[in-house]
Formats: structure tokens, sequence, C-alpha cells
């Protein structure tokens, strides 16, 4: 069911619901109430009590020594809200020109009093997109997410080949820096050289090659090509 802003949890609540869905995918699993509390910026007693609060709404579901998982209904609310912010976020680069890197801090506010009728005009306009400006999926009307398999471009290995599909939109620096190397999502990609122990990978795209270092090579996420496939 659409929510209306009367009839929405609290900006909290929507925030921790999108948190746990976020360190689920990454965790494969139950979240700890500690990783919780380094997700959102929070004590782990803070963590805790919010936790409670969440379970009392029927939003997360306790697995004994291990955290919680949302429930069927915390899912919904996660989505909703991450379909939000990532048309948003598409929104405000596409149609008013926010630099990539600038988007998500304006969408983190804003996801939370977005209208429903606004999120439809919003699709609508921008063509019922289904990625933002960072290549996250965004979750369909109905809340269904088309996730693609994709590696991190330090976990290739030298002459792979694939598609740069998404990269973490945590770090605004990170995203102005390959905005200055002039690379964007949907760039072919091909990974010339990598040094050992960590080094940086050495990465063609066009006829450029860029030396990218770790941190870097680990949020950005790569569609490798199917066998046989140029």
């Amino acid at each position: 069911m659409a929510l209306t802003r009367q009839s929405r949890p609290s900006e909290a609540v929507e925030d921790y619901a999108k948190a746990i869905y976020a360190l689920q995918d990454r965790l494969g699993g139950p979240v700890p109430t500690t990783a919780l509390a380094e997700r959102v910026g929070v004590t782990p007693g803070s963590a805790s009590a919010m936790v409670k609060r969440l379970a009392e709404q029927d939003l997360v579901a306790h697995v004994p020594y291990h955290g919680v998982l949302l429930t069927p209904s915390g899912e919904r609310l996660a989505l909703e809200v991450i379909r939000h912010h990532r048309l948003l976020e598409l929104y405000l680069a596409h149609e008013l020109g926010v630099p990539w890197d600038r988007v998500h801090l304006e969408a983190e506010v804003l996801e939370h009093v977005l209208s429903e009728e606004l999120e439809e005009r919003m699709a609508t306009k921008l063509g019922h997109p289904t990625h933002d400006p960072h290549g996250d999926p965004i979750p369909s009307a109905e809340l269904a997410v088309d996730e693609v398999d994709t590696v991190s471009l330090s976990a290739m290995a030298r002459g792979a080949i694939g598609t740069f599909a998404r990269v973490s939109d945590a770090d605004a620096e990170m995203l102005r820096y390959l905005a200055e190397l002039e690379i964007a999502i949907g760039d072919r990609v091909a990974v010339v050289d990598r040094a050992p122990f960590d080094g940086p990978v050495v990465l063609q795209v066009g006829s450029r090659t860029h030396a990218l270092g770790g941190r870097l090579a680990d949020a950005m996420r790569i569609e490798l090509d199917a066998p046989g496939e140029t």
C-alpha cells in the first residue's frame, strides 16, 4: 500500500529500515546490532533501543544470537524509501543538473517528505528509469528490484573486461575524482595490470589508462562480459 506522510513512520524508523536492508544484502543474513550502530552512526545502546521499537511495529524480527532481519512489512518500507531516494537522485542529476557527488545528501533529506503523487510524476518524467546516477537499481512501483551480478574492480583479474555498472555513493570526494577522470557509469573498462599487495589497478577506459587505488577499486562494481563476449 502506498504511503502518505501521515501514515508513514518517523524519519528515524525509515532510516533504520533502509540501513538494515543494505546490511542484510551485504552480509547475506541477520544484521548484528553493532553493525547497524556503525552504519547509522550511533551507539550500540541507541541502535538496540530503536531495534526494539522496530520489532514492536513488526518491521524486524530477532534471530537469537545473530541479530535482526526485516519482516515483509519492514522490507516494503525500506524499498519504498530506497525508491524515493534513488528517483530523487536521478531527478536532481538529470533534470536539475546537480553533480552526482551531491545528489545523495540532498536525497537523504527529501526522501522522507516525497509524496506518492510526486514520486509517480517524477518517475513518468524520467521515463520510469531502472537505475540511479550511481548505477544502483531503482525499485519499481511494485517494489521489485532488478539486481545485476557485478564484481568489484579490485577483484578483477588482469585482462578482464566489462562495463562499469555501479559505484558507492557514500564518498563524495571519490565521486568527484571519478568525474575528473571522466569515468562514468556505462563505460567499457579493461584491467590492463594490477600491482600486488593491494596496489593500484591499471584500468583502460576507451583510449585512456588510469591507475586507481585499492579503496576506489573496491567501491567500483563491474558487470563482467560473458565468456566469448567482446
